[in-house]
């Protein structure tokens, strides 16, 4: 179950805890949190109309400089949770986002934050990569509230 909803400055993103996502003991095991906070960037600058097909045909990428994340209490299988999204930054040709991973029942799980750089591969995917500007379209989405 994923779905996600976006506007200026944030966005949600809805999962839940699969039993993959977890170690033997049924507890999630945390590069899940990682993948969730991946999926929540992803999913709030294709709101703004960059998705996968757009960005692969335009040689765009906005790959991850850095990552971090404090666990705060552990999601278990089968939990419901969401990722709030909240722009805390945004530069030039960069932009750094928290996320704050949530249960149905409001206990707070984690608290991460991505910086990650706008960029365009030189001559297709695989070659040198250059940062530029952030495009306006994402940069209105990026707005911090």
């Amino acid at each position: 179950m994923q779905s996600t909803t976006s506007g200026p400055g944030g966005g949600r993103y809805r999962c839940r805890v699969e039993w993959g996502d977890c170690d033997p003991a049924g507890i999630i095991f945390y590069p899940t949190y990682f993948r969730w906070m991946d999926a929540a960037s992803w999913a709030f600058v294709e709101s703004a109309g960059y998705d996968a097909a757009r960005m692969r045909a335009e040689h765009l990428a906005m790959p991850l400089v850095s990552a971090q994340c404090d666990f705060l209490v552990p999601a278990l299988h089968g939990d419901r949770c969401e990722v709030r999204t909240q722009v805390e930054r945004v530069g030039t040709k960069s932009f750094t986002v928290a996320h704050e991973i949530v249960r149905e029942d409001g206990t707070v799980l984690a608290r991460g934050s991505e910086t990650r750089v706008w960029g365009r591969f030189v001559a297709g995917p695989g070659s040198p990569m250059k940062g530029e500007a952030v495009p306006e379209a994402v940069r209105g989405m990026l707005a911090p509230k």
